[in-house]
């Protein structure tokens, strides 16, 4: 396979052009152009941050994309999916108004927010993993399919179980519905958390399978283990929390499925992708709260190709000096500390990220190889 071209500018700032002007000629430079955008339909995903988390992209660097979209003469939208975890962006309305909070209006983006996968997190379509090995069908937002266009947008950061949340994760974990997160995330069958049930029936609307018993006497729903086929449908329909899994999947076989949900969201449709690496918190936003990033702010990259936008975002970091006042700076200053040349490794040393990166080559997401072209 040819080497993908992937394009990158620094966070350095010329007399009257601001940064996100500096993203709008990247994107242009990496000619975003060729997509016919006419009166289409453009998802455009990204992370608004938890609440409590500051590290997330700011909202003009969405608005910058936006911009360009709508000279191209399409009709974008910003859009991401409910949680699996109970949070601040489980459901459409606290994740509208966690977007709000964070500063993501249509207002201030320039275009309208949809949450992809509905308000409980239960709008969403199965779409075929071509190759998929772990995910024959993946459960994706219906609002993100329903686009004539996708539009990745990643912050670039640490992650406590892939090592880093690049574009890969951006669009496979960030576009599963809440049961798409759940075939990613973990193995197994729900429990019910009897004390947190008030006995609603809501998540037995929802289960196609009989896998769900109400008690007449406690008033609580149980799970029939026999009918139950662990599809976490259940999960979304619950208002309450009080329905969770237990078995989460390994780092590595967690990699492989991110991977295959990838795929599933852009293959056979006009994609571009761009990512920033920027505020490289060790952990994930979806934390509420950011640490200190553990590298500098690196830069601006795009390209058609996710896995080889990843690729150079990762061999940038790797090539950078780490922070001082960081978890990777203090890990590395511990007496028993084992290097393991690699900045993700030493910052979270039970993470790995390797194998996300093999499995998409392998599943023909892209190419690991690329050639990075650098715009002043």
């Amino acid at each position: 396979m040819e080497k993908s071209k992937v394009y990158f500018t620094d966070f350095r700032a010329k007399l009257g052009e601001g940064l996100p002007a500096k993203l709008k000629r990247l994107i242009k430079k990496a000619d975003i152009s060729q997509i016919d955008m006419n009166n289409k339909f453009v998802a455009i995903k990204m992370h608004f941050g938890e609440l409590g988390n500051l590290g997330y992209l700011r909202p003009n660097y969405a608005k910058a994309v936006v911009d360009v979209v709508k000279k191209l003469g399409g009709k974008p939208f910003l859009t991401d999916c409910n949680t699996l975890y109970p949070g601040s962006r489980k459901n459409a309305l606290e994740h509208l108004e966690c977007a709000w909070e964070n500063g993501f209006t249509p207002l201030t983006v320039g275009c309208p927010i949809i949450i992809g996968d509905g308000l409980k997190g239960t709008d969403d379509i199965t779409v075929p993993v071509i190759n998929g090995e772990y995910i024959k069908e993946a459960k994706i937002g219906h609002a993100i399919m329903d686009a004539d266009v996708f539009i990745s947008l990643t912050h670039f950061k640490g992650h406590e179980m892939a090592g880093f949340g690049g574009t890969i994760k951006n669009i496979g974990m960030g576009c599963g519905s809440r049961a798409g997160k759940k075939d990613q995330h973990i193995n197994g069958k729900p429990h019910i958390i009897e004390e947190k049930c008030q006995g609603c029936r809501r998540c037995q609307r929802e289960c196609a399978n009989n896998g769900l018993s109400f008690d007449d006497v406690k008033k609580k729903m149980t799970i029939n283990t026999e009918n139950c086929v662990g599809c976490g449908r259940c999960l979304g329909a619950c208002n309450f929390d009080a329905i969770e899994f237990a078995n989460w999947s390994a780092s590595r076989e967690l990699n492989c499925r991110m991977a295959e949900y990838a795929k599933a969201v852009v293959d056979g449709r006009p994609c571009f992708h761009i990512s920033l690496v920027v505020d490289v918190s060790p952990n994930c936003d979806c934390h509420p709260e950011n640490d200190t990033p553990i590298l500098p702010n690196l830069g601006m990259f795009a390209s058609f190709d996710p896995l080889a936008l990843d690729q150079a975002c990762v061999d940038a970091c790797m090539a950078a000096a780490p922070l001082q006042n960081s978890q990777l700076s203090d890990n590395m200053a511990k007496p028993n500390f084992q290097d393991h040349h690699d900045h993700f490794a030493n910052s979270t040393p039970e993470s790995e990220w390797h194998t996300c990166l093999e499995h998409s080559e392998k599943i023909g997401l892209g190419t690991r190889k690329y050639e990075l072209i650098v715009i002043k």
